[in-house]
């Protein structure tokens, strides 16, 4: 596989991560048990007359995928990459809903044609005027990664050079029912800071958009490497590990090699507990750090956490609100980053310093 860089960042999300000259210095602390994106100001990356025509994932999705071109100085990407988990869902809460209530006469087409999951990264090629591959994916959990794999494929394979990754996810009022009735997010507010702090069931739900740009050359700065990918599906206990084990192999890593552990911890017992294990039997003395607290849960939370992921190599810092362990005293030189979602679908990404 072909070196990997990462460029670019752009992270719109409940922290105040669309300003890339910080890093988690003002972390959000909010009795909640739904997180809502901070929104930076639209007109600075959207021609205003388009603004009012949007919906909020839209908005905050072209926003990220602009500072993530901007932090990188690409003016055009060879392609443009997206993973979403349910799309503009909230475009396609309304369209239905006028339907029903209109008896399916004098609908207006805007709701319509905005509810397609690709149409954030649809928007942004038209602000761009970029007219090459464009490709969505919407594979739930493993949305974002199925996207990052394909990014990688295009890079490796040469036909692209430069490719602007992303993902997003929107939280309305339905989609959060759906998941309390669920039991997927917790049914009192909770300490967004305190959520790993008891064993309980259930998260707190989010939402947000992070962009990336992956390139074949390094540039004058980068983020460190994508240096290798995994995905799996449904394992067992021993499965993981032993996936683990060889993933790390087949980059000539081994756990010792590891200097940082991101995983997908997001306060729900059940869901926690795979990670738990992992980090018991596989890397104890390895430290550890988790994101779900700043972000919620949501099927492409993992966009966020290779976010944090990138920041932390790029500055070798890590912010002491994301640490679950105590932090190493070296360089973060290799950082492995694992999430899941509902145990179903897996995935390992490892990121080095380049």
């Amino acid at each position: 596989m072909k070196d990997i860089f990462i460029t670019g960042l752009g992270n719109v999300s409940p922290q105040r991560t669309f300003d890339n000259s910080q890093f988690l210095d003002e972390v959000i602390s909010v009795s909640t048990n739904q997180l809502k994106c901070l929104d930076p100001n639209y007109k600075e990356f959207i021609p205003a007359d388009m603004i009012r025509r949007m919906s909020r994932i839209i908005k905050f999705g072209v926003a990220a995928g602009k500072i993530c071109l901007s932090d990188a100085g690409c003016e055009m990407p060879d392609a443009i990459i997206t993973g979403t988990g349910l799309g503009c869902i909230e475009d396609t809460e309304k369209f239905l809903s006028n339907m029903i209530s209109g008896k399916e006469e004098f609908l207006t087409p805007t709701s319509f044609i905005q509810s397609t999951h690709n149409t954030v990264s649809a928007q942004i090629a038209l602000l761009l005027k970029c007219h090459n591959y464009n490709f969505t994916f919407v594979h739930r959990g493993l949305s974002f990664e199925s996207a990052l794999l394909n990014s990688i494929l295009h890079i490796d394979s040469g036909q692209a050079n430069t490719v602007l990754l992303g993902a997003m996810d929107e939280l309305t009022r339905n989609t959060f029912l759906i998941q309390q009735r669920l039991g997927l997010i917790r049914q009192k507010p909770v300490d967004n800071l305190q959520l790993l702090n008891d064993e309980l069931r259930g998260s707190i739900a989010g939402e947000g958009s992070a962009f990336f740009l992956l390139s074949s050359d390094p540039g004058k700065k980068n983020y460190g490497k994508i240096a290798g990918l995994d995905l799996f599906y449904n394992p067992t206990p021993a499965v993981i590990n032993s996936r683990l084990s060889k993933f790390l192999a087949d980059k000539g890593k081994s756990l010792d090699d590891i200097d940082l552990v991101i995983c997908g911890m997001n306060g729900d017992m059940k869901n926690d507990k795979i990670y738990r294990e992992l980090l018991e039997e596989m890397l104890p003395k390895t430290p550890a750090a988790v994101f779900k607290h700043l972000c919620g849960e949501y099927f492409t939370a993992s966009a966020f956490g290779l976010w944090l992921a990138a920041k932390i190599i790029r500055q070798q810092h890590m912010p002491e609100v994301v640490s679950l362990k105590p932090s190493p005293t070296g360089k973060f030189r290799n950082i492995l980053f694992y999430n899941h979602s509902r145990n179903i679908e897996h995935a390992f990404i490892l990121v080095t310093q380049s």
